[in-house]
């Protein structure tokens, strides 16, 4: 009877350990994301546009913005930056833009995902205008050049010389042929 109770008692703790595993992993991913939003970690951006630009240029300091594209290789698109680097001065607002072209015979919706690297750098590079905010939707066989307007904040770390703003652009959804 003794072994029965502890056999039962050991079964209860184990459920309560798988309970407690499985609720732990599905609490990661939001954790992660609140974590690499908070650091910067991974590369994450701000998600939302920076309203503050600084009242002074950092003019007797230089940092390198290397702009990279990527699409997955499936997707329909033709995406590359205007330009593939940028010397700009802390606190100075910029320009750039990015050119896409549907190449499919379907109207689409393009999302584009940033990612800054180094990871430490995404805190201090900061959009106040940029596609990534917003959906893009092409017909088939758009082109759009589609602008992002950035500085680099003063207080960027003094090693950090080059930051490289990359975007990834997806075909997220198909627009509805009724429309």
């Amino acid at each position: 009877m003794n072994e029965l109770r502890t056999d039962s008692l050991l079964v209860g703790k184990l459920l309560l350990l798988t309970l407690a595993m499985f609720g732990f992993g599905f609490l990661m991913v939001p954790l992660y994301d609140v974590f690499c939003e908070i650091t910067g970690f991974g590369g994450r951006t701000n998600a939302e546009a920076a309203y503050a630009v600084p009242a002074q240029a950092a003019t007797d300091r230089i940092v390198e913005v290397e702009f990279v594209a990527s699409v997955n290789a499936s997707d329909p698109w033709l995406f590359q930056p205007a330009v593939p680097r940028m010397k700009v001065h802390p606190g100075e607002l910029n320009r750039t833009s990015f050119f896409a072209r549907n190449t499919s015979r379907q109207d689409l919706i393009g999302h584009a995902v940033p990612s800054v690297a180094p990871g430490q750098a995404a805190r201090y590079l900061q959009k106040t205008e940029c596609f990534c905010f917003n959906e893009q939707p092409f017909e088939a066989g758009e082109s759009k050049d589609m602008p992002v307007v950035f500085f680099i904040d003063p207080e960027i770390p003094a090693h950090v010389d080059t930051v490289t703003l990359s975007y990834t652009f997806f075909a997220q959804t198909k627009v509805a042929s009724a429309n």
